[in-house]
């Protein structure tokens, strides 16, 4: 019996294009550290720190941790002139990554019925982000950041996608079993890895992320406009139905 909604945030909740949205996040994050690294240097040690988060699998430090005890052993740099920029950008210069995102009715309406027909929904983003960004981006989408049971962040969390210990973890933290839960996102490898769990899965294709080319499988799929009329059709007011 399904009661809980477990939605991916970039390119699902929230449209965008992933490619230019992490181009322009750079650009921006690397004019914020100017005066401590050169734009692809900085690069490089986010990616690699990023890298490391990803691949925790000890589930004892917060992805926070993980990030911050590489990113600080790999550039050598002060911990206490660093850690308040990246504080301060996401505070600031990231809000403007705004102008290359949408937002889009049918996502808004799919969130805002699920609500009002007594779904818990929980934002299960990748969690390589501090909460000050997440929460940026819900609203972006047109969203109050108050309807979600759970927000998943690189502060709360001790693992990233696509370690199906992620998905655990939010299981553990919100209380639920695999059979009460579907997740829908974008991201083939990133999302639809949570049936491994036995937690269904709907596929948002229209910024669908395949690296892998491979085949795979997802329960249900389709466009923005098809996820709300699923909803729509199979999930009636207190009336929760098996899928």
């Amino acid at each position: 019996m399904i009661n809980t909604f477990l939605f991916d945030l970039d390119g699902t909740i929230l449209p965008l294009d992933w490619s230019v949205f992490e181009k322009e996040y750079f650009k921006k994050l690397s004019v914020k550290l100017s005066d401590h690294f050169k734009p692809q240097e900085l690069i490089k040690y986010v990616w690699d720190s990023t890298a490391k988060m990803i691949g925790n699998t000890g589930g004892i430090k917060t992805n926070k941790q993980v990030f911050f005890e590489s990113f600080y052993a790999s550039t050598g740099k002060d911990i206490e002139a660093i850690f308040p920029l990246f504080d301060d950008f996401y505070l600031n210069e990231f809000n403007e990554l705004k102008n290359f995102c949408k937002t889009d009715i049918n996502m808004i309406n799919t969130i805002n019925i699920l609500k009002e027909r007594g779904y818990e929904i929980v934002v299960a983003t990748n969690p390589i982000f501090p909460m000050t960004a997440v929460e940026a981006r819900i609203g972006w989408a047109g969203i109050d950041k108050g309807i979600f049971k759970y927000i998943t962040c690189f502060e709360k969390m001790h693992y990233c996608k696509p370690n199906i210990e992620f998905y655990n973890e939010v299981l553990e933290v919100i209380g639920k079993k695999p059979e009460e839960c579907i997740m829908i996102g974008n991201d083939v490898e990133e999302d639809i890895i949570a049936s491994k769990l036995g937690i269904k899965t709907y596929l948002v294709e229209n910024y669908m992320i395949n690296r892998s080319g491979n085949e795979f499988y997802s329960d249900f799929r389709g466009t923005y406009k098809d996820l709300y009329e699923f909803i729509i059709s199979n999930f009636s007011c207190l009336n929760y139905k098996t899928l």
